[in-house]
């Protein structure tokens, strides 16, 4: 590992608004920064802002993994489509070092020198967030010496030393919070974008990192205690009040100095909604669409899985005159996968807008193929003419198509993408900041055709989710379920679905009160009688005794998207293997699909075996195989085989020897 130094306070921000000025803004000499002259208050909302930067590349490419999107990038769709995955994901590992803990140790020392116990504290969680982060995600890592300057080659941690050292870093912080700072500390409140100062906040978010860390031992029977998990429960969020998140922006068009993305929105947008490439899977839409088998649609659907328009009319001036909205299908790629096995895994397409009447050729020379090609354009209602083996299609001005005379491609404007747009990406000035929509060229904006609504989760101004009350209802309800307490597990399920709905409601309102839903409706409250309606029927388990172990992961997969937990969840559960405790198969449907082209990388022998799935990413070559190796293979000496990618992490395994036996040689 190079132990590389950055001062993220060096990067002055012009920010468009009052209240982001506030908080990433530089003192001192804003020119020439240093560790000396940086305030804890000036150097913490960086720190906030970059882990959530670090945490939505994690939670991007883990949601690749755990099948909530298909993605046509090729680090990304190798995690989910064909499982062939490369070491080529070090933006989480590479932001977490450089723009994060690189900061943790002199916001620390700045802070004790001023009896600064919160800044002290929030430094202790950072850390144990960020490398807790790491073990999930690599396993074995520098830890105890990683941010010591004086070490530019740190020896390697097993996950046991890093997980106790994380929770041993919250319980300091919890003490640290728990006490009262002299008035001539720096305000905390005027460095805190996250909990506005509030000590007491900060200690719910504490006990709440706590009980999602503990559920991590679950395999551990040495280790796993239930109450213990109940208890830190009982002290973190008790409501949404309680949710740790930061808000995001799209008022500037500053970008990061070290990726290149903007700097105000959410981080989740920066890897998932930034770019066309990805798409809602079929395993997330069915589960949005058909819970529990009742066929109901979640309220929460429309909000999470795109449209575009279709049927588009324009007017004599080329404005959109007529509509109809296509809301995006998921794309299979554990089931038959159709369309990726004719195509190739990472080819669907993206779309574009006719600025005028474009017809396009396509040659089929399979008759069956030819016959399903042409009644699919009588059926969408286009314009065609047939001669011989070629299909001549004509789509209108205003038309969203596909530019391709591929006939496999065609249809590809089903799977809409999941883009939205901020005024540093969208490359349209004209684009105000309020339309967040996707358009696939200026022409399109002028003429307003939309080519993607974009996701709840995933737009630059979302919410980013830290820390939520809805997320420890589930871990609540799983908790209840382990110690045969249904009553109180079911209480703790409806109580998740329900806070994650008001979650959602409460930001889809704001964003109606700030203008978003005049050119986007996916930005719209949802309907109270569609919410009541989901509540009361089959989609939600109708009653404790109904209630199963599936029912409550599938319920909080849907309400975590776009997180690294779901993954973490899924390996907890060996995902659809069905052999953890009584519980069954709790993920059905998440397999190895068609296109698994992982045999070298996944060497299990069934499912069953721990190493037929994904359990963690290899280390990046070029950050620690290249200039650390002998650190690195002084632990693990499996660290750059190319099965690494199915070994578990420590808290992955039932018991320290199964743990260590992997490390040996």
């Amino acid at each position: 590992m190079r132990n590389t130094k950055y001062i993220i306070l060096g990067c002055l921000l012009v920010l468009g608004s009052t209240s982001c000025k506030k908080w990433l803004n530089v003192n001192n000499d804003p020119d020439h920064p240093s560790s000396a002259t940086v305030s804890p208050q000036n150097r913490l909302p960086w720190i906030e802002h970059f882990y959530t930067y670090t945490a939505g590349v994690s939670n991007f490419r883990a949601a690749m993994a755990s099948g909530v999107y298909y993605s046509g990038t090729g680090s990304a769709n190798a995690l989910g489509i064909t499982w062939t995955a490369s070491s080529g994901n070090i933006t989480s590992y590479q932001t977490w070092f450089d723009e994060v803990a690189s900061n943790l140790p002199d916001l620390y020392k700045s802070a004790q020198a001023q009896n600064a116990y919160y800044y002290m504290a929030a430094a202790d969680v950072f850390s144990a967030m960020g490398f807790m982060e790491m073990l999930d995600l690599y396993g074995e890592m520098p830890y105890t010496q990683a941010l010591n300057p004086l070490i530019p080659s740190p020896k390697f941690d097993d996950g046991k030393t890093i997980y106790n050292g994380c929770m041993a870093k919250l319980n300091e912080a919890i003490s640290l919070f728990g006490q009262a700072q002299p008035a001539t500390a720096p305000s905390f409140a005027a460095g805190d974008m996250w909990l506005q100062g509030n000590p007491t906040q900060w200690i719910k978010f504490c006990w709440g990192l706590k009980a999602r860390y503990m559920l991590k031992l679950s395999k551990k029977s040495d280790l796993f205690n239930a109450d213990s998990v109940l208890y830190c429960l009982s002290q973190g969020p008790q409501s949404n009040a309680d949710n740790v998140i930061q808000t995001g922006y799209n008022n500037s068009n500053v970008l990061d100095y070290l990726e290149g993305d903007p700097v105000v929105t959410n981080g989740n947008y920066n890897f998932a909604g930034e770019g066309s490439n990805q798409r809602i899977s079929q395993f997330y839409y069915n589960l949005l669409t058909n819970m529990r088998g009742a066929g109901v649609t979640d309220p929460r659907m429309t909000k999470i899985v795109p449209a575009s328009m279709g049927n588009v009319q324009l007017n004599s001036v080329g404005q959109v005159a007529s509509y109809t909205w296509n809301r995006s299908t998921g794309v299979d790629f554990y089931g038959p996968s159709a369309r990726l096995l004719a195509g190739g895994p990472a080819s669907i397409l993206t779309a574009t807008m006719a600025t005028a009447a474009t017809s396009i050729k396509y040659t089929i020379s399979n008759s069956d193929s030819l016959t399903a090609f042409i009644a699919r354009q009588t059926a969408a209602g286009h314009t065609f003419t047939t001669s011989g083996s070629t299909v001549t299609v004509t789509y209108p001005a205003g038309s969203i198509y596909i530019s391709s005379t591929n006939y496999l491609y065609a249809g590809d404007t089903v799977f809409v993408n999941m883009r939205s747009s901020s005024t540093a990406y969208s490359g349209i000035s004209a684009q105000p900041a309020q339309n967040v929509n996707w358009y696939p060229s200026s022409a399109a904006f002028n003429a307003g055709v939309v080519g993607s609504t974009g996701s709840f989760q995933i737009r630059p101004v979302s919410p980013f989710e830290v820390l939520t009350y809805h997320e420890m209802c589930f871990i609540k309800a799983e908790v209840e379920m382990r110690k045969g307490d249904q009553a109180d597990a079911y209480t703790a399920y409806l109580a998740g679905i329900q806070a994650h709905i008001n979650f959602m409601q409460t930001q889809l309102a704001a964003w109606q009160g700030g203008g978003y839903t005049t050119t986007n409706p996916d930005m719209a409250p949802m309907n109270q009688s569609d919410i009541s309606n989901y509540l009361a029927s089959p989609a939600v388990a109708p009653g404790a005794g109904a209630l199963t172990m599936s029912d409550i992961m599938l319920q909080k997969y849907v309400a975590m998207g776009c997180s690294l937990e779901n993954f973490n969840d899924m390996r907890r559960f060996d995902y659809s293997a069905g052999d953890v405790g009584s519980f069954g198969v709790v993920y059905p449907g998440y397999q190895r699909g068609p296109l698994f082209a992982g045999t070298a990388l996944y060497t299990g022998s069934g499912p069953t075996d721990p190493r037929y799935w994904p359990r963690r990413w290899a280390l990046p070559t070029n950050l620690e195989i290249n200039y650390n190796l002998t650190n690195v293979i002084a632990l693990n000496p499996h660290a750059t085989d190319l099965n690494i990618w199915s070994m578990p992490v420590w808290w992955d395994c039932a018991t320290d020897a199964q743990y260590y036996g992997y490390l040996a040689k």
